[in-house]
């Protein structure tokens, strides 16, 4: 019998490396460096190879399945998701400048859920199908990749907004407080 979609290396290295925008669905696994230097395209996958989402600065990507090594290497901006049933993914992840984190906020799991509705309609991904059959259970198995430096803007955007900055005002206080943390000057 053969294999599934989502267990064949159906493309080959370095698809995505440094887009800017627009999105990807590939029903399958992709070779090693996918999304590396990612800076805004969207991406569903399978599965990747060594070294995905390395030096990635912007743009979101989930991984429907395993990764290979050094995940994240890197990664100093954007968002990753990876479904990791077996508990597994730290160990295959660069964690020098990223965060593991569980996804619980309403928003986000909102729109990872639609990532991967849209997968599954663009694709006929029988992974995607599976996943969302029991998506009340499965969004405990999402891994929430996020570099540190991007949480802190993040972050920080969100109290400015909350004082009452536009985006673009909170953007650029935001970045100048990053500037001056102790984190980056101290190089901690």
């Amino acid at each position: 019998m053969p294999n599934a979609a989502h267990e064949n290396v159906i493309a080959g290295n370095v698809i995505l490396y440094g887009a800017t925008s627009g999105e990807a669905f590939i029903r399958g696994v992709v070779g090693e460096r996918f999304c590396v230097r990612n800076s805004g395209a969207t991406a569903v996958v399978e599965g990747v190879g060594d070294h995905g989402c390395e030096y990635m600065t912007g743009g979101k990507v989930v991984i429907l399945g395993r990764t290979g090594r050094n995940f994240a290497a890197g990664m100093s901006g954007g968002l990753a998701w990876v479904f990791d049933k077996d508990g597994t993914f730290r160990s295959r992840c660069n964690l020098e400048l990223v965060g593991l984190e569980a996804m619980t906020d309403p928003a986000e799991i909102d729109e990872v859920r639609t990532l991967i509705e849209r997968h599954r309609d663009l694709t006929g991904s029988q992974r995607a199908a599976e996943i969302l059959a029991g998506w009340d259970q499965n969004i405990a198995c999402f891994v929430r990749v996020i570099p540190d430096d991007y949480r802190r803007m993040l972050e920080a955007q969100a109290r400015m907004r909350a004082q009452g900055m536009t985006d673009e005002e909170a953007q650029l206080a935001a970045f100048e407080e990053n500037e001056r943390s102790p984190a980056r000057v101290g190089g901690s």
